[in-house]
């Protein structure tokens, strides 16, 4: 999964490169970003958020205990269900998109061409909402069953149709930036289709039925409306920030996206791929009474989050100027916005642990079927969030806003962890001094290093592109091979990753 997250990232650096290249950071990209914003949320608040861990738990236990002729009873009745539900949802949602805008980007409102734009391009974005939430249950039928890779490759057929549209459709459209909001419509089709076969060897494909009041549907139900907020808290934080950034210097929402992405790299790379791989194994651990293999499948995530998530976090607070500057510095991107970027992208990336650490603690929740709990720590850390925008935009301005966020999600995954210790959920087993002392040693030694060789901004905007290039990719490399060469001097071995 990691692997093909990876390869889904990569594409995805290559969309946001062209993005940057051919549209710049604008009023238009502003526009574009908010009306893929809107449904990107609702896919992550609906489908891969609350949907995912309300659906997967209830399938893994039909799977566990019931005989398969119910089990597919069972897929059909949801399939029904969900796609009635997101057609209405996508019908709405296509009709009043201009309310949608405002309530989204209020800033949008005095600015009447951007305002426009983004309606007209969200009209062509909201229903990629109804694809990809059926993408979304596809995926956890498959992710319940281990088949882990296909829905991990699934968004590499996303960045492909923007890139592809981006290039060869956007030079003939008369406003070229709506070219990316045929792109998002074509993608979600596309998703939905190439998980098909997969599910029809599973024999899982469903037949849909609309059953509203069926035992497994109505459990589904009640599991997600809590969940719906609890999971999600982090994007309803990003879309405070889009909120709030709208109001600001024209770019402020285009430069929280590019570093935003450069932050969800390792994000999804590490902490999506542990939270969706533990869930399925929480979930059988939790159906089979075991709550020493529970703790020690939540152990063995958290030892991934020291050893991977920590050094992914100091690199890119430290190589923060340069790739962007490498990324996305143009004709169109310009220096300033480099800086611009750079400022939150370093904000963000204080905060990587927190985020992930969200991912792997909350499934230690969702897996008993408890979403309630959850819910009660993202309001808290949700209302810190809202206190610290206000408080921190006006001296900070866009990278405020990414810090707010930031120190909510650090909020957040400390009530998370508390709360597992404090019932004995988790029981962090032996060794955890000496790993942390030697992962922070080992970050130590990287962050020196690439402190002392990657020098400062103005140095790689001077640059050429293909000497920011490789410059880039050799202290990444030189960063990597130091941090893991401390940690094997200092005794850590594969079996500190592998072993549950």
């Amino acid at each position: 999964m990691g692997g093909n997250t990876f390869l889904s990232r990569i594409l995805g650096f290559a969309r946001d490169l062209v993005f940057a290249h051919m549209f710049g950071s604008n009023a238009a990209t502003d526009a574009f970003f908010v009306a893929f914003k809107i449904p990107n949320f609702l896919r992550r608040l609906f489908a891969e958020g609350a949907f995912s861990v309300a659906f997967v738990p209830v399938l893994t236990e039909y799977r566990t205990t019931r005989p398969f002729e119910e089990l597919k009873a069972f897929v059909d009745r949801v399939a029904g269900t969900l796609g009635a539900s997101l057609l209405g949802v996508t019908l709405l949602g296509v009709a009043g998109a201009p309310v949608l805008i405002s309530l989204f980007a209020p800033g949008f409102i005095i600015k009447s061409g951007e305002f426009d734009l983004a309606v007209e391009m969200l009209r062509l974005t909201f229903p990629y909402l109804f694809f990809i939430s059926l993408v979304a249950f596809a995926g956890g039928i498959l992710n319940a069953h281990d088949r882990f890779g296909v829905p991990a490759f699934t968004p590499v057929l996303l960045n492909i149709s923007l890139i592809g549209c981006a290039l060869w459709l956007s030079p003939v459209m008369e406003e070229p930036i709506m070219a990316l909001a045929w792109g998002v419509l074509i993608a979600g089709i596309v998703q939905l289709v190439f998980q098909m076969p997969f599910l029809r060897r599973l024999r899982l494909l469903p037949w849909p039925r609309v059953a509203p009041g069926d035992e497994g549907v109505r459990r589904i139900l009640k599991l997600m409306l809590p969940a719906m907020f609890g999971v999600s808290v982090g994007q309803i934080n990003l879309l405070l920030d889009t909120l709030i950034a709208s109001f600001l210097t024209a770019g402020s929402i285009s430069w929280l996206y590019y570093s935003d992405r450069l932050m969800e790299f390792p994000l999804g790379i590490l902490g999506v791929a542990l939270g969706t791989v533990i869930l399925p194994s929480l979930s059988r651990n939790h159906a089979e009474a075991s709550p020493e293999a529970f703790s020690g499948t939540i152990d063995w995530a958290l030892r991934w989050v020291l050893l991977l998530g920590l050094p992914a976090a100091l690199g890119l607070l430290v190589l923060a100027g340069p790739m962007i500057a490498t990324l996305f510095l143009s004709d169109v991107f310009t220096a300033g916005d480099v800086a611009m970027s750079a400022r939150s992208l370093m904000a963000y990336s204080l905060g990587l642990i927190g985020f992930i650490l969200i991912k792997v603690l909350a499934p230690g929740f969702y897996a008993r079927q408890d979403t309630r709990r959850p819910v009660r720590i993202a309001v808290i850390a949700m209302v810190a969030n809202m206190a610290l925008n206000l408080a921190l935009v006006f001296p900070l301005a866009h990278a405020g806003l990414a810090l707010a966020t930031t120190l909510s999600a650090y909020l957040n995954a400390f009530l998370l962890f508390r709360t597992l210790r404090r019932e004995g959920l988790y029981l962090p087993r032996r060794g955890w001094p000496l790993l942390i002392l030697r992962g922070v040693s080992a970050c130590g030694v990287m962050a020196g290093l690439l402190l002392w060789g990657t020098g400062d901004l103005e140095a790689w905007l001077a640059m050429g592109t293909w000497e920011r290039i490789w410059r880039l990719t050799a202290w990444i490399c030189a960063g990597g091979a130091a941090y893991f060469a401390v940690l094997f001097a200092l005794g850590v071995r594969m079996r500190h990753f592998r072993n549950i």
